[in-house]
């Protein structure tokens, strides 16, 4: 227990915190008067209770759990996503969660802290060494693209992408060989024209690939004026941002948050009732410990002596940066709008659970990082 305290890193403890008071706030004021109010509460005891598992697995050996567990919590994810498939609880026309009596889990979310374990196992296997496409590329890609086909028929196009950043965040750092990463970017690219193209030349054809309302937030993102009917989530969104300012309309003045213009404004566009209440110095402040954050994972995960616990590290980073920018971004008109948290301050207990299973996680490689590396175990 004195290694746990002399080697826990209390400067992202200290950000959490800032997490837990900006999230806690930001859902207050947007649930205040409504049938949701209350939620803030909620959100500090999440917050509480979670802080437990978090400690508790920084206090694991992270090596332990990627060599005995990996495959096994791999496995147990797919099934609950299987699971979700047959037996999940439909929500708002997505079926995405498992009833666990007056708690809802979403396993898509959990299943990510799962994959970047998986993958990580896998990596650590060809030591540093240039990845090759059959024996490594090829089957980490499938062990990503399982979930992810899961995932897109439940339909969660939001949390599939993030999947993707994990994979590509992953494969750059184990040393995927450049002409492999071009080949890759080239295909990404092809892919966006040609859906660009369909949507302007062949836009039937479109509404076979892509889902009807995927296809609306997608028009949407590419000329808002055309339907206000279908971007108004969006134009509101822009608006609220815009009128925040420098400093906001104060804590409770936001005229368009709080005449419930932002739908999911105390979840998903949490960014919103920030950017408008408390404008550009809100969000500067919490971009600012996104970027703290990010910065001490970054240390954590050059000091290592290890090589699995810099894939785990690296693994989680990219999964937080894709989420933040997304979120933000589709807020801004900057991306097409889809349904993904905002890490930490976002209301959701599955992805709070998330979040926080992955900086004990990173709290873990802090605490082992002068030991061995795994296969020396």
């Amino acid at each position: 227990m004195k290694t746990l305290a002399k080697r826990l890193d209390y400067p992202i403890l200290l950000i959490l915190i800032c997490f837990m008071a900006i999230s806690t706030i930001a859902i207050k004021s947007s649930t205040m008067g409504t049938r949701y109010e209350g939620l803030h509460v909620n959100n500090l005891v999440m917050y509480a209770v979670l802080m437990l598992p978090m400690i508790l697995i920084a206090a694991l050996d992270y090596r332990i759990i990627v060599r005995y567990f990996s495959t096994a919590l791999y496995v147990l994810g797919v099934g609950l996503l299987v699971f979700v498939h047959f037996k999940g609880m439909n929500l708002n026309g997505s079926t995405r969660w498992i009833s666990l009596g007056p708690i809802q889990f979403q396993p898509s979310e959990v299943v990510k802290i799962f994959v970047i374990l998986m993958i990580a196992s896998m990596l650590t296997k060809r030591n540093g060494e240039p990845l090759q496409i059959i024996k490594d590329i090829v089957p980490i890609s499938i062990i990503t693209l399982i979930p992810v086909l899961l995932i897109l028929k439940q339909p969660d196009l939001g949390t599939s992408i993030v999947y993707f950043g994990i994979l590509a965040g992953l494969l750059l750092l184990g040393n995927m060989r450049w002409i492999h990463a071009a080949v890759s970017t080239a295909m990404l690219a092809v892919t966006a024209a040609l859906l660009v193209w369909l949507y302007e030349a062949n836009n039937e054809l479109l509404t076979k690939i892509v889902k009807p309302h995927q296809l609306s937030r997608i028009q949407a993102f590419i000329d808002p004026a055309s339907d206000p009917d279908k971007s108004w989530h969006v134009l509101n969104s822009i608006r609220a941002i815009s009128t925040g300012e420098l400093f906001g309309k104060g804590y409770r003045q936001g005229v368009i948050v709080q005449n419930g213009f932002i739908p999911y404004d105390y979840a998903d566009s949490i960014f919103v009732v920030i950017g408008e209440e408390f404008g550009f110095t809100g969000s500067a402040v919490l971009l600012t410990l996104y970027f703290l954050l990010i910065y001490r994972m970054v240390r954590i995960a050059y000091d290592s002596s290890d090589i699995t616990g810099t894939y785990i590290v690296v693994g989680i980073m990219s999964m937080l940066i894709l989420q933040i920018v997304e979120n933000i971004a589709m807020h801004m008109g900057l991306l097409p709008l889809t349904g993904i948290a905002l890490p930490f301050i976002s209301y959701g207990g599955s992805s709070l659970l998330t979040n926080m299973v992955a900086v004990g996680l990173v709290l873990s490689v802090r605490i082992n990082q002068d030991q061995p590396q795994l296969h020396n175990l």
